[in-house]
């Protein structure tokens, strides 16, 4: 459970910060958004894989390689604050357990100080981001 004592520390320091360093914080992460894998692009253009909740269009793939969780996605550049949360996520899940991810609390964004930063309408699309990535790897998980 590394990954998510290494998550969870990272939440609390993100509470810690006033509201104005939490949203640089979260612009931070958004600069260091990962690129969409090439052989994903075509899917994304398809429109495959959007988190359909969320307003912004974001795309999300989950996978396992060798028991550890592996997540790619994509989000406009003019969506910051759902890259930098896509970032934050993806730099703290990306090798984790699917246990891990299970036990990720339903409440990061509040335990981040996020709900108080973020309008209702995009706390509510990225808590549906949380949502689908337990969906996936729980998918992920059943037997083929």
């Amino acid at each position: 459970m590394e990954k998510l004592e290494k998550l969870k520390k990272s939440m609390s320091r993100f509470r810690s910060l006033s509201r104005e360093m939490r949203l640089q914080m979260l612009l931070s992460y958004a600069r260091r958004f990962p690129p969409l894998p090439a052989e994903l692009a075509e899917a994304r253009d398809q429109g495959l894989n959007r988190v359909e909740e969320c307003q912004t269009p974001l795309f999300l793939w989950l996978g396992l390689d060798e028991g550890k969780v592996t997540i790619h996605a994509d989000a406009p550049p003019e969506a910051p604050t759902v890259r930098g949360f896509m970032a934050f996520l993806m730099e703290h899940l990306q090798g984790a357990t699917p246990e891990e991810v299970l036990a990720l609390p339903r409440d990061v964004l509040e335990q981040m100080g996020l709900s108080e930063v973020l309008g209702v309408m995009r706390t509510n699309g990225l808590s549906h981001v949380l949502i689908r990535i337990r969906r996936d790897v729980e998918r992920l998980q059943r037997p083929a």
